[in-house]
C-alpha cells in the first residue's frame, strides 16, 4: 500500500510539473515573439530568430536569474521591460530562453 501511494504521488508531481512546465515555456516562448519584442535583437534558435543587436542566446546560454535581471533591469542598449511586462510575464520569459537555450 505504502509503494502504491508512493508511486501515486510521484506520478502526480511529473505530469503535473510537466504541464507547468509546458505553459510556463509556450507563455514565454509568445512573449519572447510578441509583445517582449526579444526576436527583434537576440537570436534564438527554438524561436527561429536570427537577430544580432543583442548577444545570441544560443551561444551565451543564460540562466533564469540572469534573464529575469535583464529583462526586469535591462542591460546595454536593451531597455528595461518591467512596467511594460508583469511579473508573470517576465518570469516566463526568463524560463522560456534559459529552457530554449540549451537545447
Amino acid at each position: 500500500m505504502k509503494i502504491k501511494l508512493s508511486f501515486i504521488i510521484l506520478l502526480n508531481l511529473i505530469v503535473f510539473n510537466q504541464s507547468f512546465s509546458d505553459e510556463m515555456f509556450n507563455l514565454g516562448k509568445e512573449i519572447f515573439l510578441n509583445q517582449g519584442n526579444c526576436a527583434t535583437c537576440h537570436s534564438l534558435k527554438d524561436a527561429d530568430a536570427v537577430a544580432n543587436v543583442g548577444p545570441n542566446l544560443n551561444e551565451i546560454r543564460p540562466d533564469v536569474g540572469r534573464v529575469i535581471n535583464s529583462v526586469t533591469n535591462g542591460i546595454g542598449v536593451m531597455p528595461a521591460m518591467l512596467g511594460i511586462l508583469s511579473d508573470k510575464e517576465i518570469k516566463a520569459v526568463a524560463y522560456y530562453v534559459s529552457e530554449a537555450s540549451m537545447n
